[in-house]
């Protein structure tokens, strides 16, 4: 039974077809349009779609899914194989429950720590039984350069390099980049000890648009054998939530 996801941000919208839980196809774009719609609707022969959107105004293609297939807009009522423990569960973003719900449907058997590396980086943990008690928003590590030249009078906008490997800085661009990245890792190396103590299934998996770039930042810490690159968990938890539907 062929899915049409549909992700929503706030820059992109990312949509992809699964086959159960194969993904066969993804793409995205800056703008999707009904013709697209329509072109998925037809090669595919797509019998079901879902929803995740940033957005709170429709899009002009939906009247052409709910038209033709059924169609779900994911919620966070749709908690699929995980306890929601979160205090406030309206205020938890959608792109967070999506990702520890495709978590929890690839490693069901394992304590999983997703770590979301996008305009924020989130940290989100669903243990074994499936309990999900929330997590940690700080600032992206685009959002962390960018910060340094705005609030500064003096500072130069500096861009990520994942092959940066120093401990400090000799000039003004490199202190930057150390203090960015190098801050970013050993963050993420604090997250990972403290949630991974005493565990015996851990799983750390990295998505989002800097999941890439974290690996490499990560390459050579003991942890290094437990991470798992995910670039479409999103994807994959939205799809996981049709299936329970």
């Amino acid at each position: 039974m062929p899915v049409l996801v549909v992700d929503i941000g706030n820059t992109f919208t990312k949509a992809a077809i699964f086959e159960q839980d194969k993904l066969v196809y993804i793409e995205h774009f800056e703008v999707l349009d009904t013709a697209s719609i329509q072109g998925f609707l037809d090669q595919y022969n797509v019998e079901k779609a879902i929803i995740s959107s940033v957005k709170k105004q429709s899009q002009k293609w939906e009247p052409v899914l709910k038209q033709k297939i059924p169609l779900t807009y994911f919620n966070t009522a749709m908690t699929t194989s995980i306890r929601n423990h979160y205090r406030t569960p309206d205020t938890l973003g959608l792109d967070r429950l999506a990702g520890v719900i495709g978590a929890r449907h690839l490693y069901p058997a394992a304590d999983n720590l997703v770590i979301d590396g996008g305009t924020c980086i989130t940290y989100d943990w669903v243990d074994t039984d499936g309990n999900y008690f929330g997590g940690s928003i700080s600032p992206g590590l685009n959002m962390r350069y960018n910060a340094l030249n705005h609030y500064t009078s003096a500072l130069p906008v500096v861009k990520p390099d994942a092959g940066f490997d120093n401990n400090s800085g000799d000039d003004t661009e490199t202190a930057i980049r150390s203090g960015v990245q190098n801050g970013i890792k050993f963050e993420l190396l604090g997250f990972i000890e403290s949630y991974a103590y005493n565990k015996q299934q851990l799983n750390i998996i990295l998505t989002g648009g800097d999941g890439i770039f974290f690996d490499s930042l990560l390459k050579n810490s003991i942890f290094a054998p437990y991470i798992k690159n995910e670039p479409y968990l999103v994807l994959k938890g939205l799809n996981a939530a049709t299936q329970k539907a």
